[in-house]
């Protein structure tokens, strides 16, 4: 074992700078096909910001008054609040899973990698609704209380604090899919050279491991930062008037809705505002091997006696965001039916929602790509701007977004109109960014001198794209398709608004029933829903590791 002196840190950083440096790109002119595809992409995820400018101008100078108003500050300031601690305790719990479920001996890796990014497939009006009669003053846990020890009462969970827990443990699997991958695309010899000069595994995954994650971490939290920001059902429910909440305000009682539009524009410079802040802290680093590294995967890291603690932490968290919202759903289920409520099995829904997140899912990907080379291959004014358009609809409300293309579908696109369609569409300029961030961690870890050898021996840049780069960033698309695939699974506004006549999901099924009050019909779906996201979220994930 080599001494740890100074000598021997200072080794190691010219062994890592000559194995796996982090070039500064020197871009050349990207292909004409990329910047096509990429501008077309950018063309219509532009649709409902234009719709929302149009609608705004329209509403005159009233619009740009309620922008200025106290009331209107307050309740932004509150929504960054949020924002900031979710997306702060989402990436705290997401590393160590990502970590434990990828580099570790943990028992049962594959079933705990599939339970901790279950929770991202709960619709968040569940969630909310959930914690409130489990947790809140007059819930189900205050009842159990009362019984065994006497306690009438509970704190309010509502309002911020129920808010913070409910979207954390929903979110916290967008950091945790795009860690994951990242963690399969390290290199090796990395963490080998650290080890060898004598650095522990604290000082090693500290220094050398977290920088090289930063990418694929900086992505997950600007998804949760934007899932957050345009979250409607959970702060809601949980009484925390977040901005969103107020569009949806302005949606429901105003004949003109011009001043949610305005509303609406704000959350777009707030998105903006958050994928440049990501884009600073990544930096111009590129994170690839410059010479021949190695492939092999590490030996997993012993815990030793930590074992217990960590299956605790993990067991902790899958107790909290999936198994405890999915017994209060089975309880539903149980009383309702005992109760004399219909249960019925919504198998074709069950069909719908998987088909159609599935497409999405597919054109999503397609669509980033795209997007996701031309910014991490070609970086500049361009590539920027084309990457930022593709945060856009995270940010705004589903309801937003789908009006915003029943206006293009009536006025432009008749025949794209009550068709599914324009259903997918809707779902592509809502979950784009997912594929984005998660393609674009994948892109920075594949070294560019891969690709130019690959150019040296006659393959066309198309051919070079298929045969040598596709491959090679599969973590990061299968992560992305995962990732949207789920998020389609439970939209609701915009499948409410954009589906054909007669087409049900299991989204609007939950809706149907929860809004008429028959909560086993309701809670009968919802773990339908779960279920049947379970089954391909695992394959997904069993494919990224190969």
């Amino acid at each position: 074992m080599l001494g740890v002196t100074t000598g021997g840190f200072k080794s190691l950083g010219r062994a890592i700078s000559m194995r796996y440096r982090f070039l500064l790109t020197k871009p050349g002119r990207p292909p004409v096909l990329l910047l096509l595809a990429a501008g077309s992409v950018a063309a219509v995820l532009l649709l409902s910001p234009s719709y929302l400018l149009i609608r705004t101008l329209g509403a005159g100078p009233e619009a740009w008054d309620l922008l200025i108003r106290i009331r209107v500050l307050e309740i932004l300031g509150r929504t960054l609040l949020l924002v900031g601690v979710v997306t702060g305790a989402s990436i705290l719990l997401a590393i160590p899973l990502a970590w434990l479920t990828v580099r570790t001996d943990l028992p049962f890796k594959t079933v705990w990698s599939v339970a901790t990014a279950l929770p991202l497939v709960i619709p968040s009006y569940v969630a909310g609704f959930i914690v409130v009669v489990t947790l809140g003053p007059k819930g189900m846990l205050q009842g159990l209380m009362e019984g065994m020890f006497g306690l009438e009462r509970l704190p309010d969970i509502s309002g911020f604090p129920g808010a913070a827990l409910t979207l954390t443990l929903l979110s916290y699997p967008y950091v945790l899919l795009t860690v994951r991958a990242a963690f399969f695309r390290l290199d090796p010899s990395l963490e080998e050279i650290s080890r060898g000069l004598g650095r522990n595994p604290w000082a090693t995954f500290f220094g050398i491991i977290l920088p090289s994650l930063r990418p694929a971490i900086a992505a997950g939290g600007l998804l949760v930062a934007l899932y957050t920001l345009a979250d409607f059902g959970a702060v809601s429910l949980l009484r925390f008037e977040t901005f969103t909440w107020a569009i949806f305000l302005q949606y429901e009682s105003a004949l003109d809705r011009g001043l949610a539009a305005a509303l609406s524009l704000v959350l777009i410079a707030i998105a903006l505002a958050l994928v440049g802040g990501e884009a600073f802290t990544r930096g111009r680093w590129r994170y690839y091997r410059s010479g021949s590294g190695a492939s092999r995967p590490l030996s997993p890291v012993r815990l030793g006696r930590w074992r217990w603690p960590a299956l605790g932490l993990c067991a902790a968290v899958v107790m909290a965001s999936l198994v405890l919202p999915m017994s209060v759903l089975v309880y539903w289920v149980f009383r309702g039916v005992s109760a004399g409520e219909p249960l019925l099995l919504l198998w074709e829904a069950a069909r719908n929602s998987v088909y159609v997140s599935a497409i999405a899912a597919g054109a999503s990907v397609a669509a980033a790509l795209p997007i996701a080379a031309l910014s991490v291959r070609f970086p500049g004014m361009l590539s920027g701007i084309l990457e930022r358009i593709a945060y856009i609809g995270f940010a705004l409300p589903g309801i937003a977004i789908a009006l915003s293309l029943v206006f293009f579908g009536v006025n432009y696109a008749p025949l794209l109109y009550q068709t599914t369609g324009l259903l997918v569409l809707g779902y592509v300029v809502l979950f784009v960014s997912a594929a984005v961030g998660a393609a674009r961690s994948s892109f920075l870890q594949v070294s560019p001198n891969v690709e130019e050898a690959a150019r040296g021996l006659g393959r066309t840049p198309l051919g070079v794209f298929a045969s040598v780069t596709l491959p090679l960033v599969r973590p990061g698309i299968v992560s992305g398709a995962a990732l949207v695939f789920l998020l389609t699974m439970k939209e609701l506004p915009a499948t409410l608004i954009l589906s054909p006549i007669g087409f049900q999901t299991l989204a609007t099924s939950i809706w149907s029933a929860a809004s008429e009050a028959f909560f086993a019909q309701a809670a009968a779906p919802a773990l339908l829903l779960i279920l049947t996201s379970s089954v391909p979220l695992a394959f997904l994930l069993l494919r990224s590791r190969q």
